[in-house]
């Protein structure tokens, strides 16, 4: 059985001859500069193919997962904000970039036919080829401005989605039949209009003022099925969707009433044509786990174990009973990074075992590894899980 297949059939219920183990790796800065700092952290194609050649090496089962495709968009779709990247007749932009100490401020004017909207979209480098991105001040702070960006706002350029195209052709062929080629949307819905609105109207914005929020949450569905259409004809095999934001915190009262009808419905829209969905929630997620259940989606990760998260495999399995496929996590922070060697082989084991009863299991990384994480530890996790994966 190949990685590919593994991945695949694991992803849909069937039966497999062991446990795929596979590691999170970002797609631009953190491990992957560690290892490879002479590449260029934006060249986005030469970084996934060390993506896989690293986890090659290491001797896991390889799994990337697409970040950014190109420099400028769609990444803000994901990562934050409008489109400033694209014009048209209605939509005129205007970005001026002013510098703060490590930080790159992009401030954007947005003027349309009915009114002009702003954002401020900053990047911050942690180290060398290591970015965080946020949108600091958010484009949409009424139903006005909604009105605006739903009616204005271009879609991707034809240019980047012919970009999309040829980096996964090229990735699968570099890939073959030994794992996947995923990629990350620019939503969840719920996840992407917090990169739209402010934080401290968002979580009670269902409540207070919900044609608001309905709108917000249908204008997302708008933005996000276009990349996600992109995506899908680029041939991507998976899509990593984050779901984090709506987190366990919420409660599943809240999240079954206000969230999930609109996950469930973009979920759906991906799946369509039998791409899986990875439903991502990397913080709290033990409320939600039997909420999850409604969403459809084939996989659900990472079950961050205890201080990241909140994740139990076993009290997962409880609830789940094979509704969908566990991603199971060792922690990457306090085990993988910061952990002995004779650790990583005790996390590493208890966890796959426990994941070996669920059945509809992936073993990996909680979260993507970090700047510092040392190659002797990988390459005991991996050791450990792999003599111990088969079924």
């Amino acid at each position: 059985m190949t990685g590919r297949e593994r991945f695949l059939k694991v992803m849909d219920g069937e039966k497999v001859d062991r446990v795929p183990v596979t590691l999170f790796i970002q797609g631009q800065g953190h491990f992957i500069s560690q290892m490879y700092p002479e590449v260029d952290p934006w060249d986005f194609e030469t970084i996934q193919t060390k993506v896989i050649e690293i986890q090659r090496q290491i001797g896991v089962d390889p799994f990337v997962r697409m970040l950014f495709f190109d420099q400028d968009e769609p990444m803000l779709l994901t990562m934050g904000g409008l489109n400033i990247y694209c014009e048209s007749d209605n939509w005129e932009v205007t970005t001026k970039e002013i510098h703060k100490g490590d930080t790159l401020i992009k401030k954007s004017t947005i003027r349309t036919p009915e009114g002009t909207l702003t954002q401020d979209f900053s990047i911050n480098t942690i180290r060398e080829g290591t970015l965080m991105y946020a949108c600091t001040e958010k484009p949409i702070k009424n139903m006005r401005d909604l009105e605006i960006a739903s009616k204005y706002e271009p879609p991707i350029s034809d240019s980047v989605k012919k970009k999309m195209k040829k980096i996964v052709s090229n990735l699968k062929k570099v890939m073959g039949e030994d794992g996947l080629i995923g990629a990350w949307t620019p939503g969840g819905l719920f996840n992407n209009i917090s990169t739209l609105i402010d934080h401290t109207e968002l979580y009670s914005l269902f409540i207070t003022d919900y044609a608001f929020y309905k709108g917000l949450m249908e204008f997302a569905m708008k933005r996000v099925s276009d990349v996600t259409s992109a995506m899908e004809a680029s041939g991507i095999d998976a899509f990593c969707i984050g779901g984090n934001v709506a987190g366990g915190f919420l409660g599943a009262r809240f999240f079954e009433e206000y969230v999930l009808p609109f996950e469930k419905e973009y979920i759906a829209f991906c799946q369509r044509n039998g791409i899986p969905v990875i439903y991502h929630n990397c913080g709290e997620l033990m409320n939600l786990v039997g909420s999850y259940k409604q969403l459809g989606c084939k996989v659900v990760e990472p079950f961050s174990p205890a201080p990241l998260g909140d994740g139990d495999l076993v009290k997962a399995h409880e609830i789940v009973n094979q509704a969908y496929t566990i991603t199971g996590g060792v922690d990457q922070v306090n085990v993988l990074k910061n952990g002995t060697v004779d650790l990583v082989k005790e996390v590493t084991e208890r966890t796959i075992q426990q994941g070996k009863l669920i059945e509809r299991f992936i073993l990996q990384s909680a979260d993507f590894l970090e700047y510092g994480t040392p190659l002797e530890n990988l390459q005991a996790y991996c050791d450990t899980a792999m003599s111990l994966a088969k079924y």
